[in-house]
């Protein structure tokens, strides 16, 4: 576990292009460090679950770096509006999307944001994500794209749309493994993935635009996807980056906004997740919830013990990210690569 954070962007461990000409860094391979991956997080989710999301990813990382050396660098989209503690945290540990264009990583992460428009194209941040794909595509080894931010890349991309499903896709889904990849080596035929998405990107488009399917499942669609031009673009449909307790936070909260008027349906609790004891308690509650809609009501929302909520898709995610990690790890230590890049 030799994970570290950059918390200190206008001090950065990562010598953005600049920095590297003036110490002569762009003339020598980068077998200096042959053991070091500098990465980079853009993490673009709401005020609400960006500490929750950092920790995800960086914990995945953690988990799957082993005795590699990995060094993470948070960045922020500026068209992305941070209040309260949100935004003192980008202000703290943060670095502005315009140190990335000079920046050298191995690896880069993009998470999504919730979408307040049918169409990707007229989000406030759709010019910055659709630079980031073309940048990452000519600067990085490979890059994981999450979510909306796999459907923005895939729009950029190759024009792919999303389509809106009539029901939230909410919930863990069991994959099957469909291609024989590296990023798939040591993964059991079937994984487990949570989903939480109001949006698919369908099988026969992305195979038509020579879209790689890793993994799809019956009920949730394609799963993990991949693209190999100058860098290796992996896309996660779902979240296997979630905690135990992730989708529960969700659910809580989509029924708090049903219960203040802010959506007209009730939510459906997650697919395959709760204990039987559990499901039914939160079954009453919705009960109680139709006949007396009120927000103070979440008080008496039923609560989860610890021992019932388990990450059963945490082996496999690990086992993905080590692979990945490995991917930038037998890349980064090539010299030919190393001084091409």
């Amino acid at each position: 576990m030799r994970v570290s954070l950059d918390e200190t962007p206008s001090r950065s461990g990562i010598p953005t292009v600049a920095q590297r000409r003036t110490r002569g860094a762009l003339t020598r391979p980068r077998m200096a460090q042959p053991d070091a991956i500098d990465i980079g997080l853009v993490n673009n989710m709401p005020d609400a679950a960006l500490e929750q999301t950092e920790r995800q990813f960086i914990g995945l990382l953690k988990a799957a770096a082993g005795e590699r050396r990995v060094r993470v660098k948070l960045f922020y989209v500026p068209e992305i509006a941070r209040a309260g503690a949100a935004r003192e945290r980008v202000e703290l540990q943060y670095a502005p999307i315009d140190e990335l264009w000079e920046s050298r990583l191995d690896g880069l992460i993009v998470t999504g944001n919730e979408p307040r428009t049918p169409d990707l194209r007229a989000e406030p941040y759709w010019r910055t994500l659709a630079r980031i794909a073309d940048w990452a595509d000519t600067n990085t080894r490979s890059t994981i794209w999450s979510c909306l931010a796999a459907h923005a890349a895939v729009l950029h991309m190759d024009g792919i749309a999303r389509h809106a499903l009539a029901e939230k896709s909410f919930g863990v889904f069991t994959s099957t493994v469909t291609a024989d990849h590296p990023l798939m080596r040591g993964l059991p035929a079937r994984v487990e993935i949570p989903h939480s998405r109001w949006n698919e990107l369908r099988e026969q488009e992305l195979r038509a635009a020579g879209y790689t399917i890793l993994t799809r499942s019956d009920a949730a669609g394609v799963d993990m996807f991949a693209r190999q031009s100058n860098s290796l673009f992996v896309f996660f449909h779902g979240h296997p980056e979630y905690e135990a307790r992730t989708l529960m936070s969700e659910y809580r909260r989509d029924v708090r906004r049903f219960l203040r008027g802010e959506r007209e349906t009730y939510p459906a609790m997650p697919h395959d997740y709760f204990d039987e004891g559990t499901a039914r308690r939160l079954a009453d509650f919705r009960v109680r919830a139709l006949t007396d809609r009120r927000e103070a009501l979440i008080e008496a929302f039923p609560h989860c013990a610890e021992e019932t909520m388990h990450a059963r898709w945490r082996p496999a995610a690990e086992r993905l990210m080590a692979n990945w990690l490995g991917q930038l790890f037998v890349r980064t230590s090539s010299p030919v690569l190393a001084a091409a890049k």
